[in-house]
């Protein structure tokens, strides 16, 4: 009897104990060690707020430039360039919406992600490769890169991902997460970078025009490596990291992450 009322004690205080709480964004943000800072770049009469995450490395390393989802600048993709700069790399995030929030502000200032959305979509096109391309040139002018870039986004970032792969040649590889080619045939020829997808199985708008970045790819003679994760969807690499996520996502996520890194470490 004291045994059986010895285990329910000890059932009692292992269900009764609080779960750890799941870290976000910002709370990996906060606990990081390593160096963060936003850095305003000068983009002709824009300054394009960027935040840059430094690597704890001796060496010079190599900078990736990270491009947010269509909700803006938000602090998971923050968390991205934090986990990015962990692997040794300097992390880069412009946030392209800067100067356009109530205010003159960046991200941080819309009402919500909905309001950034509407804005974001107005972007034009040049302009956003110009902020790009300042940023790029800002981070290979720091003395702690070695003047290596590669791109990465997601979402509406992941589509930039391919398509500033078409604009600027001097880039080492571009990650490109569920986003979308280019529509013109002929943009495909002026990829230097190899291009590194990532789509989930079950993110049928995006995945169905992978095979045609494949064919175009193919035809360019470029290099071209997308893979798809069964049963994930659409932005699985956030959605992985929230609370009780998808199966699929999770996994996704994780493998994805293994293969970005390792790709990183080749380049």
């Amino acid at each position: 009897m004291i045994r059986v009322m010895s285990l329910l004690a000890l059932l009692a205080l292992v269900f009764s104990a609080p779960v750890a709480a799941l870290a976000t964004p910002i709370d990996i943000l906060e606990k990081s060690p390593r160096h963060h800072e936003w850095v305003a770049v000068k983009q002709g009469d824009r300054e394009v707020q960027t935040f840059v995450v430094y690597p704890e490395v001796s060496d010079k390393a190599l900078a990736v430039v990270i491009i947010h989802e269509n909700r803006g600048l938000t602090d998971w993709v923050r968390s991205v360039a934090d986990r990015i700069a962990a692997a040794g790399y300097i992390a880069v995030a412009p946030d392209l919406l800067s100067g356009l929030g109530p205010d003159g502000g960046r991200t941080s200032a819309f009402s919500d992600s909905d309001a950034a959305k509407e804005a974001l979509y107005k972007l034009p096109p040049d302009q956003i490769t110009a902020d790009l391309d300042a940023v790029a040139d800002y981070v290979t002018g720091l003395s702690a890169a070695n003047g290596k870039i590669a791109v990465a986004g997601f979402c509406w970032g992941g589509s930039q991902t391919f398509s500033y792969a078409t604009n600027r040649k001097a880039l080492e590889a571009a990650f490109v997460f569920y986003g979308t080619g280019p529509q013109e045939a002929a943009d495909y020829g002026k990829i230097s970078a190899p291009v590194f997808g990532f789509y989930g199985g079950d993110d049928a708008r995006v995945g169905e025009t992978v095979p045609v970045s494949a064919d175009e790819m193919k035809k360019a003679g470029k290099t071209y490596e997308p893979v798809t994760y069964d049963g994930a969807g659409h932005a699985f690499m956030r959605l992985g990291e929230e609370e009780n996520p998808k199966d699929a996502n999770k996994k996704a996520m994780d493998e994805s992450w293994k293969r970005w890194l390792g790709i990183l470490k080749t380049l």
